[in-house]
């Protein structure tokens, strides 16, 4: 049987000149609860966390508008601004969030012009490495949308344009409006309802963003597990590390374009999912765990 290891790449190229590693950070939780609504309670140890990540080797980190809203923006800039030269910052926009529990679809080009705008002055920037549409709005055509994107990105605002829960036609559509550089739809090693944009992306050499990377429900050593979430219990015995590690570590090898944004509002989690880069699985391992 062959137990080779299989050597995976730390670096993907957003854009074809945004190089960043694959294990970024996803700014989600760092918002008010319930709902993601209003400042985050813990503020400077917010920026604290930030700060490390950065200092772990954290160079894309993903944030939106609706975060807050425009909360986690500001603890962005307000923790990282001056920000490194090589960190890439990915925002969203497109959605309206009143309350915590009132998310509405909003593409019309006039209100992705505010958010872009809004985003810019809340990141203390003169322009947005990545934006990417939140989700399609079926109020407006989908064209229309993009195109008012594109029409920002000739203007200087946005550096690459990026679109999120779409479908393989809405990206097809996308593209042949103007470049696409990212598509940031659910899939974990649990849920696989992306393959198909997945397999796209990565013939297309476009970064592909996994939110929900390790499942609705974090996995934990000694929790009860399904049979597909024991085999990552397994192999994380055998490494001494944890299951979710390996679940991020099988993300990394699955596809070259992956860049992985695992959230969290602890520093000692945060070290754990970057240590996730460094774990090696050899070809029986991946050929297990690919079984589900």
């Amino acid at each position: 049987m062959n137990n080779s290891s299989i050597s995976v790449t730390t670096k993907f190229a957003i854009g074809d000149d945004l190089l960043v590693n694959r294990i970024g950070y996803g700014a989600m939780r760092l918002t008010g609860q319930p709902g993601n609504f209003g400042p985050y309670a813990n503020w400077e140890e917010g920026e604290q966390l930030l700060r490390r990540a950065v200092e772990l080797g954290v160079n894309f980190i993903d944030t939106a508008e609706a975060y807050g809203p425009g909360f986690n923006e500001e603890i962005i800039a307000s923790a990282l601004h001056p920000y490194p030269e090589d960190l890439v910052i990915a925002t969203k926009g497109g959605i309206n969030k009143p309350t915590p529990d009132n998310i509405q679809a909003d593409g019309r080009p006039e209100s992705l012009r505010r958010s872009v705008e809004a985003s810019l002055k809340r990141l203390k920037l003169e322009q947005i490495d990545l934006y990417q549409l939140h989700r399609p709005d079926r109020k407006v055509p989908f064209a229309e949308s993009i195109g008012a994107l594109a029409k920002l990105k000739q203007e200087g605002k946005i550096r690459h344009i990026g679109i999120s829960n779409v479908t393989l036609e809405q990206i097809e559509e996308a593209i042949s409006i103007v470049e696409i550089a990212s598509v940031q739809n659910r899939f974990s090693f649990s849920e696989h309802t992306n393959q198909d944009i997945l397999d796209y992306c990565t013939q297309n050499k476009i970064a592909f963003i996994p939110y929900g990377s390790l499942g609705a429900h974090p996995l934990k050593r000694g929790a009860p597990l399904a049979t597909s979430e024991g085999i990552l219990a397994d192999i994380a015995v055998q490494k001494g590390v944890k299951p979710n590690q390996i679940a991020l570590a099988w993300l990394l090898h699955y596809a070259p374009n992956i860049i992985l944004i695992p959230g969290t509002t602890t520093i000692s989690h945060l070290e754990e999912n970057m240590a996730a880069a460094s774990i090696v699985l050899t070809s029986e391992e991946l050929t297990a765990l690919n079984q589900f």
